[in-house]
């Protein structure tokens, strides 16, 4: 019973690790090609968002709102894949079926 309830610390301490790890990695998404970068935390949190003056149409606004939208998309996947990657094993460990709010 002393080893299960070590083993299930040692796994909370290393789910926490991950997902203090994830709150901290920057992931960038794009559209565009290139013109429009956003950069998410691993968590999902948006950091940054670079528009390339190329992309600036004061005639077409609409575009420029959907390659915003897109590279926001684009980097929240890579952030999803990226927790699904470092969390992943760990949800397997506590159990296989996933964890509660989190995408998998």
């Amino acid at each position: 019973m002393q080893q299960l309830l070590q083993q299930a610390q040692k796994m909370q301490q290393d789910l926490a690790a991950a997902q203090q790890e994830l709150a901290e990695t920057p992931v960038e998404g794009s559209a565009g090609g290139g013109l429009v970068k956003a950069t998410v935390t691993g968590a999902g949190e948006l950091t940054s968002l670079v528009i390339d003056p190329k992309a600036v149409d004061p005639e077409d606004t609409e575009t420029l709102a959907d390659l915003v939208l897109a590279a926001v998309r684009d980097a929240n996947a890579a952030a999803q894949q990226l927790q699904q990657d470092k969390l992943g094993p760990l949800a397997q460990g506590l159990g296989g079926g996933g964890m509660p709010g989190l995408p998998f």
